[in-house]
């Protein structure tokens, strides 16, 4: 579905939305909204259908976790700021900082399903034959979203995350994170989000396991 957005009638989710203190309810908000680049006189946009929640503090999966790098420093700032990294020297992966300074919470959006700018899209990914966005490292590769993003406030006009026109209803599903088996027992929290039923999730879930 090809659609055409008009960015002035779509409203930013404001720094209060970024800034509550529960990450996982922020993880599980962020389903059904829209992310939305503008770079180089791109404009590319796709619905969040995939999250994962990440805390700063006593979650060992978290980057944060124990740890204050120049790196993960983003993460200690402010909500409603992007943090980007380098997965296996490859992937970028885009994550939203949550939570009020000195905390370091993160969201890592896992899978959008595409909206606008497809065919630009299309040419990043290389036409490759794979889901256009399914997966946190292709979706970054096709919004154009790489490391040198970090930092970026998602407030501004670079890297934003909106509001749909209409909310649509949704059954979330929730599952273990992905990749994250050396974080022990907190590699078994259940802090993976789906929308039921979509094809860009990246993973399936047990659709008898939903979100509380």
């Amino acid at each position: 579905m090809v659609l055409e957005i008009n960015t002035s009638v779509y409203e930013k989710l404001p720094r209060s939305f970024y800034q509550r203190e529960d990450v996982v309810e922020i993880a599980k908000d962020l389903l059904g909204k829209v992310l939305v680049t503008h770079m180089d006189g791109i404009l590319a946009a796709g619905k969040i259908v995939e999250t994962e929640a990440y805390c700063g503090r006593g979650d060992k999966a978290c980057h944060a976790n124990g740890k204050r790098t120049p790196r993960t420093e983003v993460m200690y700032g402010d909500g409603g700021y992007a943090y980007v990294y380098l997965c296996y020297g490859i992937h970028h992966l885009v994550n939203v900082v949550t939570n009020v300074e000195g905390k370091a919470d993160a969201v890592l959006i896992r899978a959008l399903e595409p909206l606008v700018g497809m065919d630009e899209m299309m040419e990043r990914r290389k036409f490759t034959k794979a889901k256009l966005s399914s997966g946190p490292g292709t979706l970054s590769q096709a919004m154009g979203i790489s490391t040198e993003l970090t930092g970026t406030d998602l407030l501004e006009d670079r890297m934003w995350i909106v509001e749909p026109e209409e909310k649509e209803k949704m059954e979330i599903l929730s599952d273990t994170r992905i990749g994250v088996e050396y974080a022990e027992e907190d590699a078994l929290k259940p802090w993976r989000f789906v929308i039921a039923d979509n094809n860009y999730v990246s993973k399936k879930v047990n659709k008898k396991r939903k979100s509380g």
